[in-house]
């Protein structure tokens, strides 16, 4: 090893979900939307002023802060906003974790959580889930740094009731705790209403998902005035200009179509529910998922074998090589053509194998 190498940060990196470049192919392994963004998004990119790139961005991004808080029914000052979910809550890691105590989260979960730990050098401890995969709020009243979670959790898709949220919180008041809501406009219930309650909560949401905008990178967090300052103030002393105009004016178009947002949640809760039945009759079993996709498991074909047959016939899903998940296979909703797909397809495979 080279005298420089022994002062290299080596970390094991967060290993994010295949994206093929091919053509023709049905993929379902990334939870995106299967459906474009709002009209008013794509209205919005085709009048965007050549200054969105030329021009720095607003930092603050008060357009898009603003819009948020008022769907949110918050202050302006309560709102904070980044580049995806994801660089905020790598953001709210190295903002609110700094003890020597562990900071909480399920040993099932968005698998970034240990890989942030590990970058910033931040001591955790897992959480096993139980045995039908959901989080029991019990199990997060030992001492800790700090908790965090999604909600609904993933990649099982179950989601928690408010109420056992509100149990680790109020378990938790010398902490920061960190609700992680990618998918709750799946039919799951929101907390941030405990926001004006507890002044520790950090409720995170994504454009990513239920608004169909994984490229354009936006995501925001809601929390007490105090807690967002602190986030606010680390970001200035990191990067001033996190997002881009673009993003900020593609975002705050999005907010204005409600209708929109409402139809398309509506179309992948009703195709996700479809699916449930369907998975049932071929013989999977899986979780009472409120999310994007459903985590199943098949009664007698391993799912690496059904992962790699899949991938022969250009049908992408999601396979985890790890402890009690590695028989389990996570399916994102698609369109219900790209799901009737997936249906011959794995009927075919499971007729093969049976």
């Amino acid at each position: 090893m080279s005298n420089w190498e022994r002062n290299v940060r080596q970390v094991v990196p967060y290993t994010p979900g295949e994206q093929p470049q091919e053509q023709n192919i049905i993929k379902l392994n990334t939870n995106e939307n299967p459906y474009p963004p709002a009209p008013a998004v794509q209205e919005a990119l085709q009048n965007l002023s050549p200054d969105a790139l030329r021009k720095y961005p607003d930092p603050a991004a008060g357009k898009l802060v603003k819009a948020l808080a008022e769907r949110c029914q918050v202050d302006p000052a309560q709102v904070f906003v980044g580049v995806g979910s994801d660089d905020v809550l790598a953001m709210a890691f190295q903002t609110f974790f700094n003890s020597e105590k562990p900071v909480l989260f399920p040993d099932i979960t968005y698998s970034f959580y240990d890989v942030w730990a590990d970058a910033f050098r931040i001591p955790y401890q897992k959480i096993p889930l139980t045995d039908t995969f959901e989080i029991c709020a019990d199990d997060y009243q030992i001492p800790n740094g700090g908790i965090i979670f999604p909600n609904p959790n993933a990649p099982t898709g179950i989601a928690m009731a408010p109420e056992s949220v509100e149990r680790i919180l109020q378990a938790n008041p010398d902490v920061v705790v960190i609700v992680d809501e990618a998918y709750v406009d799946f039919g799951a219930e929101t907390v941030l209403p405990l926001v004006e309650k507890y002044e520790n909560l950090l409720v995170v949401q994504t454009y990513s998902k239920s608004r169909s905008m994984a490229g354009a990178r936006i995501g925001f967090a809601v929390g007490s005035k105090k807690l967002i300052s602190y986030l606010q103030a680390f970001k200035y002393s990191f990067n001033s200009y996190t997002m881009s105009d673009a993003a900020i004016a593609l975002g705050t178009a999005a907010l204005a179509d409600e209708a929109y947002f409402q139809e398309t949640c509506r179309k992948i809760v009703e195709t996700r529910e479809a699916a449930k039945k369907r998975f049932a009759e071929l013989g999977f079993s899986f979780g009472d998922s409120r999310a994007n996709f459903i985590f199943v498991t098949h009664a007698h074909v391993p799912a690496k074998q059904i992962f790699t047959a899949l991938r022969a016939r250009h049908i992408y899903v999601r396979y985890f090589d790890k402890p009690r998940i590695d028989n389990y296979l996570r399916i994102t909703i698609g369109t219900p053509e790209e799901m009737e797909a997936l249906y011959a397809a794995l009927e075919e495979i499971l007729q093969a194998e049976v």
